[in-house]
């Protein structure tokens, strides 16, 4: 390595370094120690590009990397431990103990009930360990008024044209899905107050790009996105991300829907 590639390293060092500490609220990061008799290199790497790259790059606020993490680790449902330090983390940077929980409800639409309900778990543990969050906020109020007409127009309000061709694909084999989708994910979810859609469809890009596994519903989503005050910039950097948390893969595969979509829209 030459004295300017070490510099470089050096920096991204130090810089990753500084906001894992942010994030992490300890002045020696956990993973450091934990890798520091097996695996320093990576322990190093985990600091240089998860942070050092990825998580200081402009273009969303560490509040929204937080809750783009959390809601992609729980949706993949193999990292319980790294959802713990990420719901934490996402408290440290001014995350609500609502907001996360309101997203970890979220999951229950991509992912399904057993991952939502094991993030939920995760994110009691660290709300118990914690001694300096306020008093949980009152319930809300569950959305009014009949669900199928009030998801119809959630799902119109997001999703325009493309949600409605989802729906449309079902009548003919499955409509009760259909309906379902209408009143569960829009009208019970996507309608509940505690997270703007804007927040919403953030983590839901984050999801649907951490599975892998859901192309034509991260097309729909990243139009879901843009169509609710979301940027192009925003999503680039939303599936940048997930390439620290899925893998370069799936943030390939991503990038490869967004960029269908961003020609679609500005055609």
């Amino acid at each position: 390595m030459t004295n300017a590639q070490a510099s470089t390293s050096n920096d991204r060092f130090e810089r990753g370094l500084e906001l894992l500490r942010q994030v992490g609220g300890q002045e020696q990061p956990a993973v450091l120690d934990s890798l520091a008799d097996i695996a320093p290199d990576l322990g190093r790497l985990t600091v240089e590009f998860g942070y050092g790259d990825i998580l200081s790059r402009p273009g969303l606020t560490l509040r929204q990397r937080q809750l783009a993490t959390v809601s992609a680790l729980a949706a993949m449902g193999n990292a319980a431990p790294q959802l713990r330090f990420h719901i934490d983390g996402a408290l440290n940077v001014g995350c609500t103990r609502e907001e996360i929980v309101e997203t970890l409800i979220h999951v229950s639409v991509y992912a399904g009930f057993p991952a939502a309900l094991n993030g939920l778990a995760a994110a009691r543990e660290v709300f118990d360990a914690r001694t300096d969050l306020p008093a949980p906020a009152e319930p809300a109020p569950a959305p009014s008024g009949d669900r199928f007409e009030r998801g119809s127009a959630k799902l119109a309000e997001i999703d325009g044209h493309a949600g409605e061709r989802v729906i449309d694909s079902l009548r003919d084999i499955a409509p009760d899905l259909g309906r379902y989708i209408i009143e569960y994910s829009f009208g019970d979810i996507y309608s509940r107050p505690g997270l703007d859609l804007k927040t919403r469809e953030m983590v839901t890009v984050a999801m649907c790009t951490a599975l892998g596994t859901v192309a034509p519903q991260l097309g729909v989503h990243i139009h879901g996105l843009l169509n609710v005050g979301g940027t192009e910039t925003e999503v680039v950097e939303i599936i940048t991300q997930m390439a620290g948390y899925a893998g370069f893969p799936a943030a390939l595969n991503g990038i490869t829907v967004a960029r269908r979509i961003f020609a679609e829209r500005n055609n």
